[in-house]
């Protein structure tokens, strides 16, 4: 076979769900398959860490890189190659080319814009609702993250489930458990952090729920050690003024931390330094920090909604996140019991190892076989 793959997210997504799956499917594709070839269409300039085996070339093309991701993908790459046997999109399908000179498949991460489309970016908004019935219908197989997502898609777009692959994600190899004091010591230094905090990663979107944890951290805020903090880390996005307004409302501003956009590199060292990690959203295709935070051995409560218990499994605390009495519950519960604490770090150690970079390749690699046969 011979792949064709957009390549862009890897670079300008990077960080991102999207960023890190179009990165780490190119990576483990690259470690694990050297018979197929692969034709990567890879932004002008882009010198990425992964050395490629030969049986992989890439195509420049422009870096724009305009104000919003979403309107450089939305840009089709031009597809010269007749010989590739399938091209594929991950970025949701987002950069389909119109015109269908091989077959096509795409990464359908989840269909959030449909159920929730008030938490959603205008720009991704726009596309998805004007453009995303086209790009399923030019499809000849579509990849996605989850048995929930699969469902979704199916639903809402009245596609065949046998034409869509489910391929789980993972957490990347940097996280891991690292010693605690040097975590504190590099978080202190670079972002003026303390140690021992409640945890949140991820969106600032409304659908993550993030009033709803502050509320639930005021709940136990005198029912916890007190050098206990809440830190609320990602880019602060629109929606900040919200958080931070409820949380001086709530009378609880000076033990709740947003410290903005953390860098990979320090990462690994921002879970590692938790005492906790809560992920209290309302909707996931798959929900990655999770997962992220229990290979590095920090007991996880999350949301037993959409698709997160597929994925955490038993694994972690789960509650309704409409239930912030019992959010607060769990937190006390979670925190004070070090039985518990030890049974979520061991089963938490479990999952994470479960999944891996490679299985998700290993699954991409038979959905391909498998769209390019059906074909």
């Amino acid at each position: 076979m011979k792949i064709g793959i957009d390549s862009r997210a890897a670079k300008w997504y990077r960080g991102t769900g999207i960023g890190t799956y179009t990165y780490q499917l190119i990576n483990s594709l690259n470690k694990i398959d050297q018979l197929n070839d692969y034709l990567l269409f890879t932004p002008e300039g882009y010198n990425s860490d992964i050395k490629f085996n030969k049986n992989f070339s890439n195509i420049a093309i422009a870096d724009t890189m305009a104000s919003n991701f979403w309107d450089d993908v939305n840009i089709p790459n031009e597809l010269y190659d007749k010989n590739i046997n399938l091209y594929h999109v991950p970025q949701n399908g987002v950069g389909l080319p119109l015109e269908k000179k091989h077959p096509f498949v795409i990464t359908l991460h989840d269909t959030i814009p449909i159920h929730m489309p008030e938490t959603v970016g205008d720009r991704y908004l726009s596309i998805f609702t004007k453009e995303m019935a086209g790009i399923v219908s030019r499809c000849d197989g579509i990849i996605t993250v989850s048995e929930f997502s699969k469902e979704d898609i199916s639903r809402d777009f009245n596609y065949p489930k046998e034409k869509i692959f489910v391929t789980h994600l993972a957490s990347e190899d940097i996280y891991r458990p690292i010693d605690k004091q040097l975590s504190d010591k590099i978080l202190k230094r670079h972002y003026g952090l303390p140690s021992d905090y409640i945890l949140y990663v991820g969106g600032f979107s409304p659908r993550k729920n993030i009033v709803g944890l502050i509320e639930a951290f005021s709940r136990v805020i005198n029912m916890i050690p007190k050098n206990i903090n809440l830190v609320i880390a990602g880019n602060k996005g629109k929606s900040y003024a919200i958080y931070k307004d409820c949380a001086e409302r709530l009378k609880v501003a000076d033990r709740v931390i947003f410290p903005g956009f953390i860098s990979m590199e320090h990462m690994p060292y921002l879970y590692n330094s938790a005492s906790l990690f809560v992920y209290p959203s309302f909707y996931e295709g798959f929900g990655l920090p999770p997962i992220e935070a229990m290979a590095c051995g920090i007991p996880v409560i999350t949301s037993k909604v959409t698709s997160i218990p597929e994925v955490v499994g038993d694994a972690a605390i789960l509650f309704n996140p409409k239930e912030i009495e019992t959010l607060s519950e769990k937190i006390c519960e979670a925190l004070m019991n070090e039985n518990l604490r030890l049974n979520l770090i061991v089963k938490g150690f479990q999952k994470a190892r479960a999944l891996s970079w490679d299985k998700t390749a290993i699954k991409t690699l038979k959905a391909y076989e498998a769209i390019i046969k059906s074909s």
